[in-house]
């Protein structure tokens, strides 16, 4: 995933955010905490990986499913423009 070390100080402070929330998830479970809250965080903590799982997926077409020297034909950047619309739609 060399493609990722441009964005990886990102993605790694994504992840600890998202591990943040899973460890209020946790404890709001462990000590009877307001339903809503932990609902809530849940929908948040699912919310952050999609988004994650978002651009991680831009950057494997972008580079790997694309020519990442830009040579790639005209049909084939619209296919991938159209494919990243679905997935983010679909992620949403």
């Amino acid at each position: 995933m060399a493609h990722l070390h441009g964005n990886r100080d990102q993605l790694i402070a994504r992840i600890r955010r998202i591990k943040g929330q899973v460890v209020a998830i946790e404890k709001d479970i462990l000590a009877d905490g307001d339903c809503n809250r932990v609902l809530q965080t849940i929908a948040a903590c699912r919310g952050a990986l999609n988004g994650l799982m978002a651009e991680v997926i831009e950057g494997h077409v972008r580079y790997h499913v694309l020519d990442p020297k830009g040579k790639s034909t005209a049909g084939q950047l619209e296919a991938a423009e159209q494919l990243l619309e679905v997935v983010n739609a679909y992620l949403k």
